[in-house]
């Protein structure tokens, strides 16, 4: 039986646009279940979460349940709260060289 990532190499080898959709979803995903994570571990509930940054409750909500896409402003304004970092580095599988 064929897994999650057999299935991505294959959608990557015939569709390459499809397979960046499918990378973006998921380093989303990631994001979102950290601050989920957090969240949580805060024992904080989503209303708790959006006061603390001035957002609509229905923000938070829509976020976390994946109906929405925070803009980077939102994101880092949920994650100060939650005293998180968003960190940038270079991908492993990177094409472009350092000159």
């Amino acid at each position: 039986m064929p897994t999650w990532i057999d299935y991505k190499k294959h959608v990557r080898e015939t569709n390459p646009e499809i397979g960046k959709d499918i990378d973006e979803v998921e380093t989303i995903s990631q994001i979102v279940g950290v601050m989920i994570e957090r969240r949580h571990d805060l024992e904080l509930s989503q209303r708790e979460l959006a006061d603390m940054c001035g957002l609509p409750h229905s923000s938070v909500a829509r976020i976390e349940s994946g109906k929405s896409t925070p803009n980077l402003r939102t994101l880092l304004k949920i994650f100060r709260e939650l005293d998180l970092n968003l960190v940038a580095e270079p991908a492993a599988s990177s094409s472009h060289k350092e000159e």
